[in-house]
């Protein structure tokens, strides 16, 4: 998994998942505190994810909420939008196309 970007977009590609959870987390949880306004995450690279890594992204959807930011998901692929139609998840992130 690969993450690069600013505190207001950031790229995602590879694998979200339990083995790249924990640095994901950091580096996202880093970005929503240190910007303000929408947080950008373009997922267009991201080939997988996992139940960790969902949550991944559901806890820094939360964080942005406290912090006053939102959480936008740019270019989901089909895939992964499918999964958050399924868990209706998409109902709560913000999915930009």
């Amino acid at each position: 998994m690969h993450i690069r970007g600013d505190h207001a977009r950031l790229v995602v590609a590879g694998r979200l998942d339990v083995r790249s959870a924990h640095d994901a987390r950091t580096a996202l949880h880093r970005a929503v505190d240190a910007g303000d306004g929408d947080l950008v995450l373009d997922l267009a690279g991201l080939d997988s994810w996992d139940a960790t890594g969902l949550g991944v992204i559901m806890g820094t959807h939360r964080r942005a909420g406290r912090c006053g930011r939102r959480l936008v998901l740019h270019d989901v692929p089909p895939r992964m939008r499918r999964v958050l139609v399924a868990t209706r998840l998409h109902r709560v992130l913000t999915i930009a196309p």
